[in-house]
């Protein structure tokens, strides 16, 4: 199983519910019960969630032929080969490959390309795969492209809508527990770019917490107000650029004084530690990577839930 879910992407829940509920594929057991699941099988799921990425019910599509899957789930499903200069083939594509066609993409501001590149990604590296070795370092990317004036805000802004789109479509197939864990993901005031959150919101997303994405560039009132009426266990806050902002550890600490006391805070973004002052004060954990994320969310998760106050003014 954990070798199907690093190939296709999908959860093990997700895989066991097509294949009992809708007959997506008949694996083989061993005389222990454990699944075994033959290239063709993988190559089917594979497939299946290619299409249900493009909008298509899993409970439309369960039994339908490979051929036809390929078709929904938009042509060619396999990547690209790498190529040298001179066409010669070197295997599979890396990481760094879908980066660099991302940024492609991103150039010529083509939503159809991002997307394709983005599918293309997933099935190759998995869910995991393509936030942390493809999404994450397009963020860094963008944001040094930006800097160096060859992209514009434009180009950034267009970037996150797409890659937002797509990585909300990867949780459609699957039922969220409405009594999972609330996560409220924004940028601070000052904060304009916004695909390190989108990326947050997506990770925090896929680690089974309920996310409330609000957006970029919020005064700390309104990003605790939409924490309170969500219901948030945490706040999430991406800090990307400028990093020397005279005004956002005022904005941070304002944040804090509007929370309930207890309510933990989590900033990421390649901007977080430029402001570890402001932040030690406030108590806001700094995430470096989506595993610091994920370590976060799990320790929040764990402790007794209390129900959130506002304090008083």
């Amino acid at each position: 199983m954990k070798s199907v879910v690093q190939r296709t992407g999908l959860s093990p829940h997700v895989i066991r519910v097509w294949e009992k509920r809708y007959g997506a594929v008949e694996p083989n057991r061993t005389a222990t019960n454990r699944r075994l699941y033959s290239a063709p099988e993988v190559e089917r799921l594979r497939l299946l969630h290619a299409a249900t990425q493009a909008g298509h019910s899993i409970g439309n599509i369960a039994r339908l032929p490979d051929e036809k899957l390929r078709v929904l789930a938009g042509g060619d499903t396999s990547p690209p080969a790498r190529r040298e200069r001179n066409g010669k083939v070197q295997g599979r594509p890396q990481a760094d490959d879908f980066v660099e066609a991302a940024l492609t993409a991103v150039r010529a501001l083509d939503a159809g390309g991002l997307e394709g590149v983005l599918r293309r990604a997933n099935l190759e590296l998995g869910e995991q795969g393509l936030l942390q070795k493809m999404v994450a370092p397009l963020v860094c990317a963008l944001g040094d492209r930006w800097q160096a004036g060859d992209l514009t805000t434009a180009h950034e802004h267009f970037a996150s809508r797409v890659v937002q789109a797509y990585v909300t479509r990867l949780a459609r197939p699957f039922a969220l527990n409405e009594r999972a864990p609330g996560l409220l993901v924004a940028t601070p005031a000052g904060q304009i770019h916004e695909l390190g959150a989108v990326l947050v919101a997506a990770a925090a997303g896929g680690h089974g917490w309920r996310v409330c994405y609000v957006g970029a560039n919020l005064p700390a009132a309104e990003i605790a107000g939409g924490a309170l009426r969500c219901g948030a266990r945490a706040v999430a806050l991406s800090i990307v650029y400028p990093m020397d902002d005279p005004d956002l550890p005022a904005e941070l600490e304002a944040l804090r004084q509007f929370l309930p006391p207890r309510m933990p805070i989590m900033v990421g973004g390649r901007a977080a530690a430029s402001y570890r002052p402001a932040l030690e004060r406030i108590g806001a954990a700094v995430a470096l990577s989506l595993a610091d994320l994920y370590r976060f969310l799990d320790e929040v998760q764990s402790r007794p839930r209390r129900v959130p106050q506002a304090q008083p003014a």
